[in-house]
């Protein structure tokens, strides 16, 4: 009986830390260039090395192609052409496909490399006015995990809404 009381009581204070440490929200972090970003890891669907993509005639120039994953389509769209980072698509032996869910619809995203999971607290989430300008509506804040990284946080519905509206 009294080993039950000590782990209630173990129970309770990991509990109160994890109050006072504040809500955590886990965010994949990848690369685009030079820059790292990262998306709520709550909408990611799967990460994927690149498959065969076949290129789609008269697309949008920020659009790679379709791909098949599993026996359904999924458009693939390449992130750092999407941001102006790049105006030439490449990929490589880090290069990863990202498969979110929009609206019912699979779509790819294209990056360059994928590198951690942070779990991040409201304080170390700052708004994006924190940059000087007034930020497109698909960057919701910047992280700032421990150990220096710098995040740009997407959040993934206006920025893909408006590919797919385009």
């Amino acid at each position: 009986m009294k080993a039950l009381v000590e782990q209630k009581t173990e129970g309770r204070s990991a509990l109160q830390r994890a109050d006072e440490l504040g809500k955590r929200v886990e965010y994949l972090a990848f690369m685009l260039g030079p820059e790292a970003y990262a998306i709520a890891i709550g909408g990611i669907a799967e990460i994927l090395k690149p498959l065969p993509i076949t290129e789609v005639p008269r697309s949008d120039p920020k659009i790679v192609g379709v791909m098949s994953v599993r026996g359904r389509l999924v458009t693939v769209i390449d992130l750092k052409r999407r941001f102006n980072l790049a105006s030439t698509f490449t990929m490589d032996q880090k290069s990863r496909i990202l498969l979110v869910d929009v609206g019912g619809e699979p779509i790819g995203l294209l990056v360059d490399e994928v590198f951690q999971v942070f779990r991040l607290t409201d304080a170390e989430i700052e708004p994006p006015t924190v940059l000087g300008s007034e930020q497109p509506p698909y960057v919701v804040g910047i992280g700032r995990p421990p150990g220096g990284a710098v995040l740009m946080l997407l959040d993934l519905s206006p920025l893909l809404q408006s590919d797919l509206m385009d």
